[in-house]
């Protein structure tokens, strides 16, 4: 059986960084995040096309993995930072 063709994307301020591998099947998130050799990914939330899973998630042929990065603000604060400029 052929192996599974993986995306692994990381978005940046401005920039992203894109690896596309093709790993065994049975291979996880986790496996594909080790593979991908994108560093920043430790203790980052992960998803698959937006939906978050955890790193033992088992992959499918053509999977997207996300990494996401952290919010720079709570979008509450956020809100209320556009509220006070807005009066």
């Amino acid at each position: 059986m052929p192996g599974l063709r993986i995306e692994v994307i990381y978005a940046l301020p401005g920039s992203f960084e894109a690896v596309q591998l093709i790993l065994a099947p049975g291979s996880t998130v986790g496996d594909a995040i080790k593979a991908s050799g994108i560093a920043q990914a430790a203790g980052q939330k992960l998803g698959i096309y937006g939906k978050l899973v955890t790193a033992d998630t088992p992959l499918a042929d053509g999977d997207r993995v996300e990494i996401y990065r952290p919010l720079g603000l709570d979008p509450k604060e956020a809100r209320r930072r556009r509220a006070r400029k807005i009066r």
